[in-house]
């Protein structure tokens, strides 16, 4: 789980998420489903979210701010 956290800061950071141990399983589930990965799944998680980024950033950033506020 969220072995993928690392390259994501800057758009975190756009978001204005601040991961903590409280929250990081939360934000973990809401990329999964966003990306439409199974849970816990980390490896295919991380592969569609590289592609999402690449592909459509801006999207994903904003997906990401509005499941997160």
């Amino acid at each position: 789980m969220t072995c993928y956290f690392r390259h994501l800061k800057e758009a975190f950071d756009e978001v204005g998420i601040e991961v903590a141990k409280d929250n990081k399983r939360d934000i973990d589930r809401i990329i999964h489903e966003i990306v439409g990965a199974s849970y816990k799944n980390c490896s295919a998680t991380w592969k569609k979210v590289k592609k999402r980024l690449v592909d459509d950033r801006d999207g994903f950033v904003a997906e990401l701010k509005q499941a997160i506020h």
